[in-house]
């Protein structure tokens, strides 16, 4: 049984939400984390490129052959990315700076490549749309879940804005490249205590 365009949105807030259900997209969620401006920078960057180019993909699913297919989706990926790459440059520069070479690299993130070939290619332009956003916006939240906690645990501030008391020693390995394996390791321990259909 067909789930309806609700339940296609609201699944990648939990049921498939990238990084803690697929386990996918792990490099910049390790990457970029340190900052919740961030996460929340690239999972919107994320977002708009998984959601157009789900639309497009459902749109040519029928024209594009089969053989070509994954080249077909890495060029229509790649054109949201270039959009959205210079976009950030143009009008959000500073973030755009942060995020760096991530911003590209989201061409083969196995997130929008894995939901070309699971879901747009096969289902229609609405329901993809919904996927497609609804899978972005879960990602967006768990970036911005893991680096609201690595800033506040290692700075003191979320969204630099300080949050914490005034002797407040900040724990430094949780903006380093540790911090973010632990910081990941514990949000998906306690994840999977909960059951997928909660």
């Amino acid at each position: 049984m067909k789930k309806s365009i609700a339940q296609e949105f609201f699944k990648g807030f939990w049921e498939v939400l990238p990084p803690f259900r697929l386990v996918l997209g792990l490099c910049p969620t390790l990457a970029i984390t340190t900052l919740a401006e961030n996460g929340m920078g690239m999972g919107i960057a994320t977002t708009f490129v998984l959601f157009f180019s789900n639309i497009i993909i459902a749109s040519l699913k029928n024209i594009i052959p089969k053989k070509v297919r994954i080249a077909s989706y890495i060029v229509i990926i790649a054109t949201f990315v270039v959009i959205v790459e210079l976009v950030m440059k143009a009008y959000f520069f500073p973030i755009s700076q942060k995020l760096g070479l991530f911003i590209p690299l989201i061409v083969v993130n196995c997130i929008i490549l894995g939901r070309a070939e699971a879901f747009a290619s096969k289902n229609s332009v609405i329901r993809s749309a919904a996927d497609g956003l609804g899978v972005g916006l879960g990602f967006t939240m768990s970036l911005v879940l893991i680096s609201s906690l690595r800033e506040l645990l290692g700075r003191g501030t979320v969204f630099g804005v300080g949050v914490m008391w005034s002797g407040f020693e900040p724990f430094g390995f949780m903006v380093e490249a540790p911090g973010a394996f632990v910081c990941l390791g514990m949000i998906l321990a306690l994840i999977n205590l909960v059951p997928k259909k909660a």
